[in-house]
């Protein structure tokens, strides 16, 4: 009886798999097999042995039937299900049966730092002609399972993130690879220090130039909280795991306009899954992973050893690739044949070689080239490009010959310029009038090849200016549209403050949109900020022939950015384009909210690398101007939560090269770009009555459960937590922004 007891159990979470897998009882009536199981269950000291035996072979022919079945036409939503069942295997299961033996690290149970984080420093091992070899790893991953009740389903708070990062760079310093297991529907959405964004944007600017091999292993991936620790060297993804930019269910109260509180329609749930491109075929096609291991039909379970031996082989070869490929392509490709060759049989048992996972300096700097070329190439082609082949290669030709003249003028020219006026002022301050007569003829030649920035000041060009109006002759050509009404309006702190009503040509015109009174800003279309801010006819826009497109072959999508095209004029919601400030020259990129609400997909990103190539190889500041961003957009899927790490490669490029990056927020800014390529940066400022986080107060409030206050995103918020570094008043954005280029950023710009 204790054998049929223990198969009668087996029966039970083979059927309760298949009813998380279909979603329900229904699906041929599996809620009926299961009180088949359940009634032999309390039945079994009342039957004889043979019939409870010939019951439970019929039933498990029964269950295996269905399994086959299920298996055969697996839909993307039912694909999710997989990931979420109770039974999916966990990051505490590979621990112990891929790994001989860790330690976790950061504490331990109800001490530890964020449980929903697990760190552990681990030993993996390889079988060669029967010796066995160790390696050395750090495992970084999230944790699901095994204490459910805590560790709140694999979403990260930002502290946990903060451990992860806590720990890649004791992997840094140790020289040991890092294996990244991903099993997140996404982060914890909370503001609280560090917050969740800005730990996301420093756990992947850091990821960026990690002097270290780096593996992912994806099982759950949902947008940000999976990007927290995804940037690596090479992705692999469990063939029943998915990687999306948004759950089905948030994709599909989006598309379907569901108010909150309002129950999903399921089709509405599985048709956006299945929209959303997020199985690993998908993400494979799409080039956002680099490989599949495979799983059982039906997925891999918490007791499926010949998926963990996989496992374990698979990560050990892709540690490999990317320590063979910083040394010899030569050697690289031998070792892959030899891959090959094994796996025409299954899962190796032996390697035919040992490789070192040391790195020399030289190794390391070409793990960081391929890393950089990897993440620069993901999403190429998923956008749109309107020029031709011969205009394309005449671009290439332009920028290289523009990064051979800026190059020499200044990076060689200029040093030797430093160089020789150092001497000349040393020289001077001996205050020798004979020696200031014979260096200033010298000093005025390099000053004629080098010009300086014209500086604003009190009576002409002794001293800065005070304050620089934006409000100058030049610019009374340009009025907002929103200034044409003839109306009053209230200012929403009118009751707090006693705000007297504006006359909207008025709060539109002189007033910059700012109420007088309490310095409420109403917002301001984009277009008043390129008119206002910079030089006049200084705008010079570049980047024109890159358009969004709907590279998903989302449904319905194609018609609406059609319609923004349209109603915008413009293609993209990113304007990329060079400007001067008082004569100082600066390359920008605005993500305005006419378009798709400012989200940013292949390419928005694509527009973003570009500009940031232009700055660095110009030496010119480079400014992000955010008028509204509500994050990544899901119409793209993965192409589009791939932009994070992709623009932050590109972001920690040009600052390591001596950049000046400043981002300012404005409107809305939420979600992937705040926690990635702009939350990076170390200048951030917002205009007040900013609005900016990670996540909105309803997404806040279906994750935690909780509301927020009202004020819970504001700018002044930003700046007490450490978000932001300062709130500017949109009246002194010219003058603030001209005194940032001014006084920050170190000595490889043009003009320092």
């Amino acid at each position: 009886m204790k054998d049929s007891s223990k198969l009668l159990s087996q029966l039970a979470e083979r059927i309760a798999y298949l009813i998380d897998v279909k979603g329900g009882l229904a699906w041929k009536d599996l809620g009926a097999l299961l009180d088949d199981v359940q009634s032999l269950r309390r039945d079994i000291y009342e039957l004889d042995e043979a019939s409870i035996f010939a019951e439970i072979d019929k039933i498990r022919d029964r269950v295996s039937s269905l399994e086959r079945e299920a298996a055969e036409s697996l839909s993307p939503a039912e694909i999710v299900n997989i990931v979420r069942s109770s039974q999916r295997f966990t990051l505490s299961d590979i621990l112990e049966n891929v790994y001989d033996s860790f330690t976790e690290l950061g504490g331990d149970g109800e001490c530890n730092v964020d449980p929903a984080v697990v760190v552990a420093r681990a030993t993996i091992s390889r079988r060669m002609k029967n010796k066995t070899y160790s390696h050395q790893v750090m495992v970084i991953g999230h944790e699901k399972g095994r204490g459910e009740e805590y560790r709140n389903g694999g979403c990260a708070r930002p502290w946990g993130n903060a451990k992860a990062l806590r720990y890649m760079k004791v992997a840094e310093t140790e020289g040991i690879p890092i294996h990244f297991f991903i099993f997140t529907p996404g982060s914890f959405p909370i503001e609280d220090y560090p917050g969740a964004a800005q730990q996301i944007a420093r756990n992947i600017y850091a990821m960026a130039r990690l002097k270290t091999p780096m593996v992912s292993f994806i099982s759950e991936g949902g947008s940000g909280g999976a990007e927290a620790i995804g940037l690596s060297d090479i992705r692999l993804m469990g063939s029943r795991g998915y990687y999306s930019v948004i759950s089905p269910e948030g994709a599909a109260a989006i598309e379907g306009k569901i108010r909150e509180g309002e129950k999903l329609p399921k089709e509405l749930v599985e048709h956006c899954a299945a929209q959303l491109k997020l199985t690993a075929q998908d993400n494979l096609r799409l080039g956002t992973i680099d490989r599949i291991v495979e799983e059982p039909p039906l997925g891999a379970r918490r007791d499926d050893y010949v998926f963990f031996r996989r496992l374990r082989y698979e990560l050990i070869r892709a540690t490999d690739e990317v320590v063979l490929k910083t040394k010899s392509f030569r050697a690289f490709r031998a070792y892959a044949l030899n891959i090959r060759n094994a796996e025409k049989e299954g899962v190796p048992e032996d390697f035919d070689l040992v490789i070192n996972w040391d790195l020399t300096e030289p190794e390391i700097e070409r793990l960081l080239e391929l890393r950089s070329k990897k993440y620069r190439e993901m999403a190429k082609g998923f956008y749109g490009e309107e020029a031709t082949s011969s205009i394309l290669g005449l671009g290439k030709a332009k920028d290289l010959a523009s990064q051979s003249y800026y190059e020499i003028r200044y990076g060689l020219l200029r040093s030797h310029q430093r160089n020789v006026m150092k001497v000349i002022e040393e020289v001077s301050s001996e205050g020798s009038v004979l020696l200031n007569k014979v260096t200033r003829p010298v000093r005025a030649a390099y000053e004629f090849v080098f010009p300086r920035p014209e500086r604003a000041s009190k009576g002409g060009r002794g001293g800065m200016q005070e304050h620089v109006s934006i409000f100058a002759e030049e610019w009374e050509a340009y009025v907002s549209p929103l200034a044409n009404e003839d109306r009053t309006v209230s200012c929403p702190n009118a009751s707090k403050y006693g705000c007297l009503d504006l006359w909207v040509p008025d709060l539109y015109g002189e007033f910059c949109g700012v109420c007088p009174t309490c310095g409420h800003h109403f917002p301001l279309e984009y277009r008043w900020y390129l008119e206002h801010l910079f030089d006049k006819g200084s705008v010079e826009e570049f980047n024109t022939n890159i358009v969004s497109i709907n590279p998903l072959g989302f449904e319905g999508f194609q018609s609406r950015l059609e319609k923004d095209i349209k109603r915008t004029g413009r293609r993209s919601s990113m304007i990329t384009f060079d400007a001067k400030i008082q004569n100082i020259k600066l390359v920008v990129a605005m993500l305005f909210g006419d378009f798709r609400n400012g989200t940013v997909g292949a390419a928005e990103g694509e527009k973003f690398v570009r500009a940031c190539d232009r700055a660095r190889i110009t030496r010119r500041p480079f400014l992000s101007y955010i008028h509204t961003t509500g994050g990544i957009r899901i119409h793209e899927g993965t192409l589009g939560v791939i932009q994070m790490p992709k623009c932050t490669m590109a972001v920690r490029e040009y600052i390591d090269s001596g950049g000046l990056y400043i981002v300012v927020y404005d409107n809305n800014s939420y979600a992937g770009p705040v926690a990635s390529f702009l939350g990076c940066s170390p200048y951030q400022f917002a205009i007040r009555s900013t609005r900016i986080g990670f996540a909105g107060p309803r997404v806040i409030r279906e994750t935690t459960g909780e509301d927020v206050p009202p004020d819970y995103h504001s700018s002044k918020n930003a700046l007490k937590r450490g978000h932001i570094q300062g709130i500017w008043d949109r009246r002194e954005f010219r003058k603030n922004l001209y005194e940032a280029l001014m006084t920050m950023g170190g000595p490889n710009l043009y003009y320092k």
